[in-house]
């Protein structure tokens, strides 16, 4: 299990299209994927479960990845989220 505290650099924050987009790249991996931020967890996997944390541009979310393809999907993952920086 790996994890990383990282910032949400894209404009307007995770608003309905580039959340359905991190949602999406965390389903191509087979390891479990989880975002916590102001002490809530959530599936990384799940849209709605995404959607109630409500991050917005500048937010910091600690990503936990667990599986096989850890590594490959936190570099993924965290690429997206740094895309406007």
């Amino acid at each position: 299990m790996i994890s990383k505290d990282v910032a949400v650099c894209l404009e307007g924050g995770l608003e309905a299209r580039p959340l359905a987009m991190l949602v999406q790249i965390a389903g191509k991996y087979s390891s479990a994927i989880s975002f916590e931020s102001q002490g809530r967890k959530v599936n990384g996997k799940s849209i709605m479960g995404m959607m109630t944390l409500g991050l917005d541009e500048g937010d910091s979310v600690n990503v936990i990845v667990d599986g096989a393809d850890e590594r490959e999907a936190l570099n993924e993952i965290e690429k997206y989220l740094r895309a406007g920086k």
